[in-house]
Parts: structure tokens; sequence; C-alpha cells
């Protein structure tokens, strides 16, 4: 796949580029601002944006905003944000609107190279790909929704793998579960969150943004 990178960090920022083109994939540009991440996915979006959340000039939020920005503009083009720590607020904003083709990861995960690899892979097939972490938290912020609180243990553990990007197939054997059994709790799930049929939205999208907290 086409990937454009864009971290601060020098050394990570090499690493990263290192690892996508020894797995086969294209770098078509690594910058170090979002002013340069923006500019060069206008001049040739790739599949994917990684995009760390703090860059130059304040390391506060301009990544986490060029992400946004890209999505407005460029919403073919997945993006896949890294973040030091989980900023729930920043999570939960990505995914308003078009949840589709989004990934949260911190960084620690990215050591883990099968795991980022995959998270890449969903995010490139308009999946979406975060972290157990961020939305463990996310979890925790929303725990006193009344709607969330009517789920069993193992609907939870159905939606938690919903967020986290997971196809039902995939939930079924992370679960130890037949592909039958994950498409009855997800049924309960959009019964119990009251998630009707509605024209032009997707119901998981839906579920998930509503365990999220958006």
């Amino acid at each position: 796949m086409r990937v454009i990178l864009a971290e601060d960090s020098v050394l990570l920022r090499e690493g990263l580029l290192r690892l996508l083109v020894e797995e086969g994939h294209e770098v078509a540009a690594a910058v170090g601002d979002a002013e340069a991440l923006l500019a060069a996915v206008d001049a040739d979006p790739p599949e994917v944006a990684v995009v760390d959340v703090r860059m130059p000039p304040t390391h506060t939020d301009e990544g986490l905003r060029a992400a946004l920005d890209l999505r407005r503009r460029h919403p073919a083009v997945g993006v896949l944000v890294l973040s030091q720590y989980v900023e729930q607020r920043y999570a939960a904003e990505l995914l308003t609107g078009a949840p589709e083709g989004v990934g949260y990861l911190l960084k620690d995960r990215v050591a883990q190279v099968g795991e980022f690899l995959d998270a890449l892979e969903r995010v490139r097939a308009g999946g979406a790909a975060f972290d157990p972490e961020v939305v463990r938290q996310l979890l925790a912020r929303t725990s006193h929704a009344d709607p969330l609180a009517r789920l069993t243990e193992r609907e939870r553990e159905v939606l938690d793998h919903m967020a986290q990007g997971y196809a039902n197939a995939t939930i079924a054997q992370r679960l130890y579960v037949s592909q039958s059994a994950v498409e009855k709790h997800i049924n309960a799930i959009f019964e119990k969150l009251d998630l009707s049929y509605t024209s032009g939205y997707s119901r998981r999208v839906l579920a998930v943004l509503r365990y999220l907290g958006t």
C-alpha cells in the first residue's frame, strides 16, 4: 500500500519508514510536521496516512487537527493516529462523523510489529483499528450510560472487539465462539442500544460510537 508518515521524532519516523519498506509498502513521503503532511497528501493522496498526535510547533494537537482536516479533504484516505498516551477527547473526535478507515494506536503498540501492520491493513480496507487500552479507557468514561449497562458481559466483549475494528469471523475466533453466536450477540446489542434499521447509517458504526461515548 502507499503510505505517508507524519512523525516529528526522526528516530521513530525512520524506523517506521524502514519497517514499511521491508514489508513491501511504498512510503510516498515521511515528514515531521502537520503542514508538510497536508501538503504531501494534497499533492499525491496515499491509501493511509500515519500521523503523530503531537507535532511542531507547539507539540499539543497539531497532528490530530491535521488528521481531522485530512478526513474532511480526502475521505478516501485512511488515517492511523499514533499517540504516546490515551487522549480520550482526540479518540472520540476522530470517530465522530465518518469512523470508517480510522485508527488510534498507542506508540508502544508500534513495537508489536504484527499488531501495527494488522491495524494499518484494517484502516486501509476501510475498517477501524483502536488500541485496546484506548477502548478500555473510553469504556470507563462511559460506564455510567444506561444503555451500555443493559449489555451482558459477553455482549460487552463483542462490542469491545467491534470497537477495535474486528470483523465477525475474527471476533468469533478471539472469543472462542461460533460466528452465528457473535451475530446473535450483535443483534442483541443493536436492540439494547435502541439502534433500529435506519437508511443511510450503519448500525455497527452507531453501536461503536455509542460505546465510545461520541
